[in-house]
């Protein structure tokens, strides 16, 4: 079985001990097709060094997470596009809203989403959407820019089943990782009515380690935990959501 983790934070400092072994332990595992999220500037360097560890594993995408859009955010955004236009990337992001720790920069995060999104299109790319207390913010850009040309994953989708149909209209998969393992998730309730094709699978590590890991460290390993879980709600076999939400993630990555 091959697994794919379409959003994990490889380069992240809580795997600075065992980083290539945590890789290969995934590997080893079946999970095999591991995308790694932009978050700034300061992350590319050590994107780019994993990905040079593990080039047939290891796949990179380019964008300013809205948590990090400050003061500099122009400044950011022409990293990006310089990125983008030097190096091979499978998509724009994590890009998007983040209400959640700090309203200050609410315009700057939206012009940032609008522009990244504007750059996506430009090259051919899907994005990767981070959307944290900002669902009527997210959409209302989404639903402005969308276009036969945009397509991508909404990373973490904790929202309603009309906000899921609402992504899914909008060209989106949805991601799904721990959250659909908490008891209080609440996604799992109805996740049994949207189809598997717009489903892909993502830890968010080292974040949102699936129960019974949760409050760990969490690592891409833990993609068949949350495989397991799906299983049990669509009443399939393991091996038929590895196998579809990996083609689904080579629909939407094109790797």
């Amino acid at each position: 079985m091959i697994f794919t983790d379409t959003h994990t934070h490889l380069n992240s400092e809580a795997f600075a001990e065992d980083r290539h072994e945590m890789i290969q332990r995934a590997i080893d595992k079946g999970v095999s097709r591991l995308f790694v999220p932009s978050v700034d500037s300061e992350t590319t360097n050590s994107m780019l060094e994993v990905k040079k560890a593990f080039p047939e594993h290891v796949f990179l995408m380019m964008g300013l997470h809205p948590t990090h859009v400050k003061d500099n955010y122009l400044e950011e955004l022409a990293h990006v596009e310089q990125q983008l236009a030097q190096h091979q990337f499978c998509a724009v992001g994590e890009i998007g809203m983040d209400l959640y720790w700090d309203k200050t920069y609410v315009e700057e995060q939206k012009q940032a989403f609008e522009q990244q999104i504007e750059l996506a299109k430009k090259h051919h790319l899907p994005i990767n959407i981070h959307c944290r207390d900002a669902f009527d913010e997210t959409f209302e850009i989404l639903e402005a820019h969308k276009s036969s040309e945009l397509n991508g994953i909404f990373h973490c989708f904790t929202g309603t089943l009309k906000q899921a149909k609402q992504a899914i209209a909008c060209g989106l998969k949805l991601g799904i990782g721990g959250v659909a393992t908490f008891k209080n998730g609440k996604i799992d309730r109805f996740l049994n009515e949207i189809s598997l094709k717009d489903i892909v699978l993502e830890t968010d590590a080292p974040y949102l380690a699936p129960t019974p890991f949760r409050g760990k460290r969490n690592e891409p390993t833990h993609i068949v935990t949350i495989a397991e879980k799906l299983a049990a709600i669509y009443q399939l076999p393991v091996s038929e959501i590895a196998e579809v939400t990996t083609q689904n993630s080579k629909a939407i990555y094109g790797i």
